[in-house]
């Protein structure tokens, strides 16, 4: 039923794309193709390798694997030449080492409980089933779980390649949503043959694949597409453990679960990786801003993103 939720999920997305996608945009994607389908099949693939990991193992396990998400975006935007490297510049030190204390302090919250620091007497439901659980087979989750974040860097560049030869966001995500659906639609037809579990009823599946569709996959995607073009993969990539320490928060305020020292620690950590990561980013921005010597750049810090945004739609 998961397989068949997300295909919903992907052609509810679909439909909402085009009604938003501008109607004057010159359909210019032949140069682009071959990249929308990698992207695409990387999409599709990653995700049915992380539901497949998780089954396998636990959410536990694909926490902490997610954490290398970060560094092998990192090695390979420098393959790729995204992201310049230069161990005598103070930026390249800060992107360096702010990424392995960021990465240092996810692990730290996913593998490190500590004592609980009772904020409130409601009791919570832990929904993780432990790593050495009978049910559960790490070995094999943990490879579909690294090949999952290792196929998700790679999404990153291609998507980053897309937008530089093509800057129009919601066009490049209605084609890629409409490729992922194809592609689910196929592996889930022989993954549930019973034509039963495909039906739509008017319940609360139908406002799950909305909600899903709307905020899961077309703003996500759409948002994380922007960043891309503006900021790169790294910029995007570095987000990734900081989600951990957010979502630890928010279970604590809204789901009543139990804070440990591990993940006040492990979230003090992430912070002061990730904002050293940032401000190697912010110095590289400078930088460049000084050499070409535009104020009105995106890499300007001054300019805002979306005004930055807004002025390279009105030059082209």
């Amino acid at each position: 039923m998961a397989r068949i939720h997300k295909i919903h999920q992907l052609f509810s997305h679909f439909l909402i794309v085009t009604i938003y996608r501008r109607r004057n945009q010159e359909c210019c994607l032949h140069s682009t193709s071959r990249s929308l389908i990698k992207s695409s099949f990387l999409g599709c693939t990653s995700q049915i390798m992380g539901y497949t990991g998780i089954n396998y193992s636990s959410p536990t396990l694909a926490s902490a694997i997610s954490n290398l998400v970060p560094a092998f975006t990192f090695m390979l935007a420098l393959l790729f030449r995204m992201e310049k490297l230069a161990l005598k510049s103070s930026s390249s030190q800060a992107k360096i080492i702010g990424t392995i204390v960021s990465i240092s302090g996810a692990f730290v919250v996913t593998l490190y409980k500590g004592p609980p620091i009772e904020l409130t007497p409601s009791p919570s439901i832990s929904l993780h089933r432990p790593l050495g659980s009978p049910q559960s087979n790490w070995v094999i989750g943990g490879l579909f779980l690294t090949s999952e974040y290792i196929l998700v860097p790679m999404w990153y560049i291609v998507q980053a390649q897309i937008m530089k030869e093509y800057p129009a966001e919601l066009t490049v995500v209605f084609f890629y949503n409409l490729c992922v659906s194809v592609l689910a639609a196929i592996v889930g037809v022989f993954a549930e043959p019973n034509m039963s579990a495909w039906r739509i009823k008017a319940d609360i599946a139908l406002a799950s694949i909305l909600c899903s569709g709307i905020f899961g996959s077309f703003l996500n995607n759409a948002v994380h597409t922007w960043v891309l073009r503006v900021r790169g993969p790294v910029y995007v990539a570095m987000f990734k453990p900081l989600s951990i320490a957010i979502a630890v928060a928010m279970g604590v305020m809204f789901l009543g679960d139990t804070l440990y020292l591990g993940s006040i620690v492990g979230a003090t950590i992430i912070s002061v990786g990730f904002y050293t990561v940032m401000w190697g980013k912010a110095k590289d921005n400078m930088d460049e801003s000084a050499e070409t010597g535009d104020p009105e750049s995106a890499s300007n810090p001054k300019v805002p993103l979306l005004q930055s945004h807004k002025t390279q739609e009105m030059q082209s």
